[in-house]
C-alpha cells in the first residue's frame, strides 16, 4: 500500500516536472505568474507587489522578449527549475477577485 502510494507520487513528480519542462516558458527563464494574461485583477495584484517583485518580474519579461527576437533560449543551467519556481502573484490575484466579487455582491444588495 505503502509502496503503490510513493510509486504514483513519484511518477506524478516526474510527469509534473515533464509538462512544466514541455511548457517552454522556463527555458526564456520565465515563472508561471509571468504568464498570466494581464486583466484588470492581475493588473490590480501587480500594482500591490513591492518594487522589487516588479522590477524582477519586468526584468524576466523583458530578458524573454530579447531572447525571442533573437530566437534563442538561456543555456539549460538558467532555465527556472519546477522547484524555484514559486507563485508570487497569484495568491495575491485570487485575493483581489475575491474582494471584487465582494464589492460586486455588495452593490448588488445594497
Amino acid at each position: 500500500m505503502a509502496v503503490s502510494f510513493v510509486q504514483k507520487r513519484f511518477v506524478s513528480s516526474g510527469l509534473q516536472k515533464f509538462l512544466y519542462n514541455l511548457s517552454g516558458f522556463n527555458k526564456y527563464g520565465l515563472h508561471r505568474d509571468d504568464m498570466l494574461y494581464e486583466d484588470k485583477d492581475v493588473k490590480e495584484a501587480i500594482k500591490r507587489l513591492p518594487q522589487n517583485v516588479i522590477d524582477e518580474r519586468n526584468y524576466r519579461i523583458l530578458r524573454a522578449i530579447q531572447l525571442s527576437i533573437e530566437k534563442s533560449i538561456l543555456p539549460k543551467e538558467k532555465w527556472t527549475k519546477l522547484e524555484d519556481d514559486k507563485l508570487y502573484l497569484t495568491p495575491i490575484v485570487n485575493e483581489v477577485i475575491k474582494e471584487r466579487e465582494e464589492r460586486e455582491e455588495w452593490n448588488k444588495n445594497y
